[in-house]
């Protein structure tokens, strides 16, 4: 498989191409310049060592240049099939692939699909955001010397809405029994009408399993008797299938399916008290509950407490002095965001750059990457927590003395504390205080408590560093990541392009790395030729 080598200097056709694209679309003229620095001979081996021993059919022509295309298609926003024609029709493309003149497509669409994926499989998406960084700080403006050694990174996150179609439970339970069917159906070559029948589940015929259903679903008794209709001739199914295909229920995919149908039946329904032999769907939402069929990976996520969103968390790390995002992380909308952090400390970690300082919102102050910053001697910066309480006495009132761990009242009654627990005052000193109406509304008989937080050190000092003019400026430079953020997400949009966490995180560091180039380009090295 050879290596893309295209020519350094601009042909004719290409000086007038090159004039016209200082406008709009100007990163095509940027990618034409810097090509070979970002795919250099050394990480396109990393890019053919990706198709040795795969006993694939043929090679394709050039795994840099479908990389390319990535990128363009990225940056444009195109479908694969677009890609493709985009390769034959569009001299700009041309232009940055080095086919000037083609009028063949310069690859497949498959061959681009098995590409995407390979380069997933092997985690080189991550290797092409890191190629960004790399030659940026091998430019005049990102001279490595002229950067501090530290790393001083900042990390946010936006929704991402994901691709799947959202149901309610029956159509969930539903349509997982139609995929299933229709798996049956097609691994015993017969109509899925007829596996329908076989298998005695006739609602998998109407166009909607409501339809098939039908009732008024006018009260809470109509919608429990048309979930156990539907489960049982689901439960049919599924004894139907394991009796007929008894060698392909332990197999994927007959497997999935089956795992699908009892998934929503466990996560959405329980026992119903006015007859245990049916079921009803239960009260309040399952932990961890899918609402896809579709994509396995999408939940129930909230952005604010009145904002609710159906999908992903996109998470970014942003180096403050260069403003190049550093990693990315794609996690499920309920997932905390500190377990995200840790994703993208993997990741921060290959630079093998420590951490000087973090700068965080409080979502993330509880991720192991906090503790092994401040263990690494570097500075967490971020805004404490409200201290609030009414009309009453806030924590901020509290002398709290972390080296002795006690905490002392406005009126001055001290007691220990113990870290991630609540501290509790002497029941008869606060009856008999003075200051009791203006600390607590408690009855008596019991003292007024203060929550002491497991990381609480960390707290004072987010504290102190709010609470001085140099403190908040400090806290300020945390906008970078926020306006790096704004232009990701909108290139990557509102809705997920992909089904999946990682093929979602695929299209955060491709969108992430184009955002760099610009960034790059910005810079005024447009200079850059191998």
């Amino acid at each position: 498989m050879e290596l893309w080598n295209p020519p350094t200097e601009l042909s004719r056709r290409e000086e007038l191409l090159m004039k016209r694209l200082t406008r709009t679309r100007k990163l095509f003229g940027f990618l034409r310049l810097c090509r070979r620095e970002l795919f250099d001979d050394a990480f396109q081996a990393e890019l053919i060592a990706m198709y040795r021993g795969s006993g694939a059919g043929r090679a394709p022509r050039c795994p840099a240049i479908m990389a390319m295309a990535t990128l363009l298609q990225g940056y444009i926003g195109a479908s694969d099939a677009e890609t493709v024609e985009l390769t034959v029709v569009d001299s700009r493309w041309q232009l940055v692939l080095g086919t000037m003149g083609d009028e063949k497509p310069a690859f497949s669409q498959g061959a681009l699909v098995d590409f995407r994926a390979r380069l997933i499989a092997h985690d080189l998406d991550r290797r092409v955001l890191e190629r960004t960084a790399e030659i940026a700080r091998r430019t005049g403006g990102f001279d490595a010397r002229k950067l501090p050694q530290t790393l001083r990174v900042a990390i946010d996150s936006a929704p991402l809405e994901g691709a799947g179609r959202v149901e309610d439970t029956i159509n969930l339970i539903g349509h997982a029994a139609r995929n299933l069917a229709r798996c049956a159906a097609k691994l015993l070559d017969r109509d899925l009408d007829e596996v329908c029948l076989d298998a005695d589940i006739p609602l998998l015929l109407e166009p909607s399993i409501k339809r098939g259903l039908d009732r008024t679903w006018s009260d809470e008794e109509d919608k429990t008797e048309a979930l156990n209709d539907l489960l049982v001739q689901v439960d049919s199914l599924c004894r139907w299938v394991a009796r007929v295909l008894p060698g392909s229920v332990a197999e994927p995919p007959l497997r999935e399916h089956l795992e699908d149908v009892r998934q929503f039946i466990e996560q959405d329904l329980e026992p119903d008290p006015n007859a245990p032999s049916r079921r009803k769907i239960r009260s309040g939402v399952a932990p961890d509950r899918r609402v896809s069929v579709e994509d396995k990976d999408m939940r129930h996520g909230r952005k604010t407490k009145a904002r609710r969103f159906d999908g992903y968390k996109r998470h970014l790390a942003l180096d403050i002095d260069s403003h190049l995002i550093l990693a990315c992380a794609v996690a499920p909308a309920n997932r905390p965001e500190h377990l995200a952090a840790d994703e993208l400390a993997l990741d921060l970690g290959r630079s093998q750059r420590p951490i000087e300082q973090l700068f965080i919102d409080r979502a993330y102050i509880g991720a192991g990457l906090v503790d092994a910053v401040e263990l690494g001697g570097g500075e967490i910066v971020c805004r404490p927590w409200a201290m609030t309480n009414g009309k009453f006495f806030a924590k901020r009132d509290f002398v709290v003395n972390i080296r002795r761990r006690t905490i002392t009242c406005p009126a001055g009654q001290t007691e220990s504390i113990t870290f991630g627990s609540t501290a509790t005052f002497d029941p008869e000193v606060c009856d008999r205080c003075d200051l009791r109406a203006r600390c607590t509304d408690a009855s008596p008989g019991h003292g007024r408590t203060v929550l002491i937080s497991d990381n609480e050190a960390r707290q004072q000092r987010l504290r102190r560093l709010a609470a001085v003019p140099s403190g908040r400026a400090t806290l300020r430079r945390r906008v970078g990541v926020e306006h790096s953020l704004a232009h990701v997400t909108r290139r990557q949009g509102r809705r997920a392009r992909y089904r999946g966490s990682r093929k979602n995180l695929f299209d955060l560091r491709r969108a992430s790395a184009i955002t760099n180039l610009e960034t790059v380009h910005r810079s005024g090295h447009a200079h850059m030729v191998a």
